[in-house]
């Protein structure tokens, strides 16, 4: 910031910028903590935080470096904060700036280490990524297996050779997937790598609600399993569906009788087959004004079951009579 903003500003503890009126104001920014990780929104009191500047960040093991991707979009006028995942503390220096550029490097040689280690001991796991603290007071490596491992022998070996705490942490297929990154069916950059925090559950009935073909090739994603947009719309498909007429029902319009065999709820429309066989578009306002058309009730025919005639002592006492006649 320049000298005449810090005679006019100034900045809190907490990192809060505030100017003369006592009024707090933060900046949003769109940051990451790797070139090619999930990005995250942080908040700042400053202003002039450009793409590719290096800052550090408050998290729970300490300061961490990240990268500014650009701006964020603010809530002008509100009284309320908007909601971070981070804050930034401070610009980085030029020897922290030289320490993050080393650090991609540093994991790069602990996958590495690890991974001969792992071909040693024969162990059942994949190492998929190496995470390194900026303090270098930790290192993660997540791996997937199909069951449990006993990375015991493992983890005395690496502890052995950083010097350092080792943790080994177990993912599924879809943090998997979110680490290593890739492009969706959409030409796009996988959701979970931009900008999913948690993974929701997915149903296949979610696809079914939208009217999507129910092919695994077309409804799953990089990591085998359903895609997680399936839940971007699913509520807003509920709700248009809520008051159209259900699939199979038939109803009465203009003296005909029509079934129902598709919904469209973007455009509001139900489609029909008449009594001819002939297909038929009906509008909102026309399927809202038809009748529904009840199905005649089936009578229950009073069948007397065997099984409780005999419980009653009936069918017992006309047996005992039987035998004691023949007896006779």
């Amino acid at each position: 910031m320049t000298k005449n903003k810090t005679e006019t500003e100034s900045i809190t503890s907490s990192g809060e910028q505030k100017n003369k009126s006592g009024e707090s104001r933060f900046y949003y920014y769109r940051m990451r903590f790797r070139k090619l990780g999930q990005e995250y929104t942080v908040s700042s009191s400053l202003n002039a935080l450009a793409h590719g500047d290096l800052v550090l960040v408050r998290t729970d093991h300490g300061p961490e470096p990240a990268m500014i991707f650009g701006r964020a979009a603010g809530c002008p006028g509100c009284k309320e904060e908007r909601g971070v995942s981070y804050v930034v503390l401070r610009r980085a220096t030029h020897e922290e700036e030289g320490k993050y550029a080393r650090l991609p490097i540093l994991e790069q040689e602990a996958f590495d280490i690890c991974l001969s280690r792992i071909k040693k001991l024969k162990l059942p796991m994949h190492l998929v990524r190496v995470e390194r603290f900026f303090n270098g007071s930790k290192i993660i490596f997540y791996f997937t297996a199909d069951s449990r491992v006993d990375f015991r022998e493992l983890v005395k070996n690496l502890v052995q050779e950083f010097r350092t705490r080792v943790e080994m942490r177990q993912i599924g297929v879809r943090h998997e997937t979110q680490m290593t990154g890739g492009l969706g069916a959409c030409g796009r950059e996988l959701c979970c790598t931009s900008f999913l925090k948690r993974f929701d559950s997915v149903s296949i009935k979610m696809a079914k609600a939208q009217d999507l073909p129910l092919n695994p090739t077309k409804i799953s994603g990089v990591c085998n399993r359903l895609l997680c947009c399936l839940t971007y719309e699913y509520d807003s498909y509920r709700s248009m569906k809520k008051g159209m007429p259900r699939i199979g029902r038939s109803i009465r319009f203009e003296g005909g009788t029509y079934r129902v065999v598709r919904l469209m709820p973007l455009k509001g429309n139900v489609l029909t087959i008449g009594e001819n066989g002939e297909e038929r578009i009906l509008t909102e306002e026309e399927w809202r004004s038809a009748r529904p058309v009840q199905k005649p009730r089936q009578r229950q025919k009073n069948r007397k079951n065997p099984r409780k005639t005999q419980k009653k002592g009936g069918h017992h006492g006309k047996t005992s009579r039987a035998v004691g006649k023949k007896i006779k």
